[in-house]
This record gives C-alpha cells, sequence and structure tokens, in this order.
C-alpha cells in the first residue's frame, strides 16, 4: 500500500495550489497542512470542499505568517525557532528550558488544526520533520496511538553505520507508541537515485509512505507524468485516514 503525501499545505497559495492539482489528478491520496501560515484559512476550505485526507504538518522551525495568533504563542514559537535553527544538531539535544514552549505550540497548532478542519488531523508529521527532534520525542505531547512519520528509509550503504542505528532507534521508539508505515521516501531523492521502482516494489507487500513537495517544479512534473501513471496502476494507493 503506497501513501503519497504532499507536505506544506496551507503555507502558501503556490504550495496549496501545487497540491491540489496532483490530488485532483489522482497522483496523491493525501497531504499534511500547516496552521498560522498565510493561506492556512483557505487551504482549510479547499480541503473540505475536495473531500483530501488531511494530516497536521507540526512546524517548529518556520515564524508563523498568518495575520492573527497570540503573542504568547508567537514569543514561544520564536524561542523554538531560534533554539532549532541554531545548529543542525539542535534537533538531537532535549532542551529543558523549553518543554513549556513546545508543549504549547504543539497544542496551540493542534487546536488550529481541529478548528478549522473540524476534526483532529488523520496523522501527524513535521515541517523539515522537526516532529522527531529530541523535546518532542521525549515528552509525551503527542497522544499514544496516532498516526505518525518515520524516519527516512535507506538501504545499507546509502547512510554510515551511526546514522541508520539513531534511525532505527527512534523508530523502534515510534513504532511502540504511535501508528507508522512500514518505509518512509522522499520523491526528489527517489527521482534522483532512479529508486521509484524500488518503492512500487515495497510497497506491494509493505505500506510506504511518499513524501512530496509538487511546488517543486520537477516533482509536480513527475508526479503528473505518463511513466508515473504507470508505477501506479498496479499498487493500491491510499491516505493516511484509511491505513
Amino acid at each position: 500500500m503506497l501513501i503519497i503525501n504532499a507536505d506544506d499545505w496551507g503555507r502558501s497559495v503556490a504550495e496549496t495550489d501545487a497540491a491540489l492539482r496532483c490530488y485532483k489528478g489522482g497522483r496523491i491520496t493525501s497531504v499534511s497542512a500547516m496552521v498560522f501560515m498565510e493561506d492556512s484559512e483557505r487551504a482549510a476550505e479547499l480541503a473540505k470542499e475536495n473531500e483530501l485526507d488531511v494530516g497536521l504538518h507540526l512546524n517548529f522551525t518556520d515564524k508563523f505568517t498568518a495575520n492573527q495568533y497570540s503573542g504568547t504563542l508567537a514569543n514561544y514559537h520564536g524561542e523554538i525557532v531560534r533554539f532549532l535553527r541554531g545548529s543542525k544538531y539542535s534537533q538531537l539535544l532535549y532542551n529543558p528550558f523549553l518543554r513549556k514552549e513546545f508543549a504549547y505550540s504543539y497544542e496551540a497548532q493542534f487546536a488550529e488544526f481541529t478548528r478549522l478542519y473540524g476534526k483532529p488531523p488523520s496523522h501527524i508529521d513535521g515541517h523539515h520533520h522537526m516532529h522527531l527532534c529530541a523535546n518532542i520525542l521525549l515528552s509525551n505531547i503527542i497522544p499514544a496511538g496516532m498516526k505518525m512519520r518515520r524516519n527516512f528509509s535507506f538501504s545499507p550503504g546509502e547512510k554510515g553505520v551511526l546514522n541508520r542505528t539513531y534511525r532505527a532507534i527512534i523508530d523502534r521508539r515510534l513504532a511502540h507508541k504511535y501508528q507508522i508505515t512500514d518505509y518512509f521516501f522522499d520523491l526528489t531523492q527517489c527521482i534522483e537515485g532512479k529508486k521509484v521502482d524500488r518503492v512500487a516494489a515495497l510497497a506491494k507487500s509493505s505500506s510506504v509512505e511518499l513524501m512530496t513537495h509538487p511546488v517543486m517544479n520537477a516533482e509536480e512534473k513527475y508526479l503528473m507524468s505518463d511513466e508515473f501513471q504507470v508505477i501506479l496502476q498496479p499498487l493500491e494507493i491510499s491516505g493516511y485516514a484509511l491505513v
């Protein structure tokens, strides 16, 4: 089973519209929505009109671009952004001084998603994959049992041993507490590495998520291509809501 999920729904008009074109063309199965962003309100209405399967794309690294949100959220979120953008290793470090800020930001984003969409998200992932940062993983902020995005899947030799070992430890922790797919891939990496056929082969016997950003011209072009349509034909494709 293959989930083709478009990230950054609602981040901007261009990102929302590109994903919607692909959804209407039958080339993606779900999206992950950002809240408190410039196109969040319109994107929610479009999702309801088109009966889209929508998850929450947690944002801990970009400034909110909506016109209205509380000053407390702006301050707390700003502290998180500064911390996580301070170093490429920040996400690996648990910051005990930001426990309240992470919890507040998560709860505010979850509540805003529920307000916009009228229901909880079908799944949760993160902008720049920061739903896997230490402050989230080592807390009880996200309730057990939710459908969550796992780490990227790599074959032996694609990454170093320490990298693969760390990812495996995190994925075991996720699998113990949440519902995750068997594999997770990025479309651009798959196109460049000529691995789309491998992803399709895995999807015949396992649950696989393929992440895409249709606002990138190369990705939208590939998604809408005859080549990709042929790859999809023998596969069971689904959104997170039906997993």
